[in-house]
């Protein structure tokens, strides 16, 4: 079986959860209705690769707080983010799949210095049950 489409997932899903623009769920619903690798490695590939992304734009984060703390931001909308993710803490996390608003979070998180241990396993949650949907929703 050649490798080159899950490879393609893998990278397509890792930049797709950076701050790069990018989308793997056209290459994830190709692969899964031809049916060319098992369901379950399909959405696996997916899901590492856009956890790992995740997890880059997170420590992306956690670099910068060590130049320029969180808290030397002073505009009201900062402050109303960080006010809502130190509330709810890594659970925010869980929304990290979404469009528009996930990367940015997971960069902000870092920033914050959230717990890294359930950051982790949230993002983790979150973006395999974005590909687990898309997935059941193609085949």
């Amino acid at each position: 079986m050649d490798s080159f489409g899950l490879w393609s997932l893998f990278f397509s899903s890792f930049i797709s959860s950076t701050l790069l623009p990018g989308g793997s769920e056209v290459l994830l619903g190709y692969l899964v209705s031809e049916q060319v690798y098992p369901f379950s490695v399909v959405v696996a590939i997916a899901s590492l690769g856009n956890t790992l992304g995740g997890l880059v734009t997170l420590l992306m984060g956690w670099l910068l707080a060590i130049k320029l703390p969180f808290k030397a931001l002073q505009k009201k909308r900062h402050l109303q983010v960080q006010q809502q993710l130190t509330k709810y803490g890594p659970v925010c996390l869980l929304l990290s799949w979404l469009p528009v608003i996930g990367d940015p979070l997971c960069f902000v998180a870092g920033w914050l210095r959230l717990a890294l241990l359930p950051s982790i396993l949230l993002i983790m949650v979150g973006k395999t049950l974005r590909y687990l949907v898309i997935g059941l929703a193609v085949s």
